[in-house]
């Protein structure tokens, strides 16, 4: 199977040939996967160099003339390290583009910190108007790009990850997608993007609600509060492959006039200063199948029934 940022040089370079709008903005990360795009359309594969706030500048500069810019590098690179750009260059300019990440929280231990970004949806949710869509696998990666690419002018940030899940889910760009039922009013779990294989396994024979969200702005309150009615008192539980706790205050937006507790978790906001695996990662941050069943359990107290994948 293909990689997600694989999947996402070949989609867009073929978007290149079909849509005239469409431009890339480069900061050296990626180059290699649009070298033949840039090829045929020198003008619209742009290569900045090291220079990320110049990456958002460019791209923004291309959105006022009417292009629909795609900008890619590592996530601490294109969110974290430009923000005041992305703040101002499509905000406040009130213009639309696609950003695209990869590296994500912890995808590439051995290069650092500085490549590691978790407190990226959190810090776009400072910003008004951001769709923000996190795949679990490069099928759905492919769809989420085609989407973002041809929506007008949206701001839309990808975010993308080695991890992925065994199979694609059915994403339409909008809303999540129940893959696992309990009984009503039972607990509901949220999980996010290639996390869902993870839940899956955690949850096996728990008595909870299973809610896949590919999308995750914006939130989709009105499935959340579909999966918990009947609940006294509804208890949701958010699995997110970044920063613990980012969507708390989305759920309760969402439940405001529903009793409520909710579970945020995610990575942690101590850095992990060892470089390790992926995978040590995970478990570092309570994220493995293991960990999270302990946490799920120990929040919902109860585990009497199977639910359908």
């Amino acid at each position: 199977m293909d990689t997600m940022r694989e999947r996402f040089a070949a989609v867009t370079s073929r978007l290149l040939d079909e849509d005239p709008r469409l431009a890339v903005v480069l900061a050296d990360i990626g180059v290699d996967g649009f070298r033949r795009a840039a090829e045929r359309h020198p003008n619209r594969v742009v290569n900045v160099g090291i220079r990320e706030q110049l990456l958002i500048g460019v791209g923004g500069g291309l959105a006022l003339t009417g292009m629909r810019p795609v900008l890619h590098t590592f996530a601490s690179f294109l969110v974290e390290r430009p923000f005041e750009q992305v703040k101002l260059d499509f905000g406040h300019q009130g213009v639309g583009g696609v950003l695209v990440s990869a590296g994500g929280s912890y995808d590439h231990p051995a290069a650092g910190f500085t490549h590691m970004a978790p407190g990226d949806v959190a810090l776009l949710d400072t910003l008004d108007g951001w769709t923000v869509q996190v795949p679990g696998h490069p099928d759905e990666a492919e769809v989420l790009l085609r989407h973002a690419c041809a929506a007008g002018d949206d701001k839309v940030y990808v975010r993308l990850s080695t991890q992925a899940n065994a199979r694609p889910r059915p994403v339409t760009g909008s809303g999540f997608l129940p893959v696992r039922h309990g009984r009503p009013g039972a607990p509901a779990v949220v999980a996010v993007g290639p996390l869902l294989d993870s839940v899956l396994t955690a949850t096996e024979g728990l008595d909870v609600t299973v809610l896949y969200a590919a999308t995750v702005r914006p939130f989709d309150g009105a499935t959340l509060r579909a999966a918990v009615e009947g609940a006294d008192a509804a208890e949701v539980v958010l699995v997110e492959p970044y920063l613990a706790g980012t969507s708390t205050a989305s759920v309760a937006e969402a439940l405001v006039d529903v009793p409520h507790r909710v579970l945020g978790l995610g990575t942690a906001r101590a850095e992990t200063r060892r470089y390790g695996t992926v995978e040590e990662h995970l478990v570092d941050h309570g994220l493995d199948p293991r960990s999270l069943r302990e946490r799920i359990t120990a929040f919902v107290g109860r585990a009497d029934r199977s639910g359908s994948a």
